[in-house]
């Protein structure tokens, strides 16, 4: 498999979820980016490890150990993320299926949240968040089951969640609603 980060190396496709946990197993936090962008999974390959919910979005865990956590979340038509940090972690998303909107929110001197930007994304988008740039929230704008694949370094055990009612974040312990068994090779 070519150096992930040299820049002089063609990208290496990564076309199965087995070759992505490999990909990253072997791989460093600063290499995480390029593995994301080298993604090309048919939405197949996700449908085989996804469950869905007219509830919730759902959070399918595809791997995890020490270095990162690779989850599925599936999304009905409409479902959105709370406000929410990632526990300190960084997060890529990759856009499986769907059109998605990604709001980011900061606080200003008096601790109110303000939207800082809203970006919409589709297919094959890589996003990127860290508790510095503020808090998010993903939504699926599509009319459609959606599917985005989120890459933590390092898992997330609990975040604050944004509690729109009483304008306070809530601590929330993080949970899976399935668990796959893509290993590494």
């Amino acid at each position: 498999m070519p150096d992930l980060t040299s820049k002089n190396e063609l990208p290496h496709i990564i076309e199965t979820l087995n070759e992505l946990v490999d990909s990253l197993t072997e791989g460093e936090r600063v290499t995480y980016s390029h593995i994301m962008n080298s993604i090309q999974l048919p939405k197949l390959t996700c449908e085989e490890v996804s469950s869905w919910s007219q509830d919730c979005y759902t959070r399918n865990c595809i791997a995890e150990n020490d270095k990162f956590e690779l989850i599925l979340i599936c999304w009905e038509k409409g479902q959105a993320t709370p406000i929410h940090d990632h526990g300190g972690e960084e997060c890529w998303v990759k856009i499986i299926d769907g059109e998605f909107r990604e709001t980011l929110y900061k606080r200003n001197d008096t601790g109110e949240l303000n939207i800082v930007k809203s970006t919409n994304s589709t297919i094959g988008d890589v996003t990127y968040m860290v508790d510095f740039m503020g808090y998010h929230r993903l939504e699926n704008l599509s009319n459609k089951r959606s599917m985005t694949l989120h890459l933590y370094a390092k898992p997330i055990r609990s975040c604050n969640v944004y509690n729109e009612e009483t304008e306070t974040f809530v601590l929330k312990d993080m949970s899976y609603d399935t668990i796959s068994e893509v290993t590494s090779h």
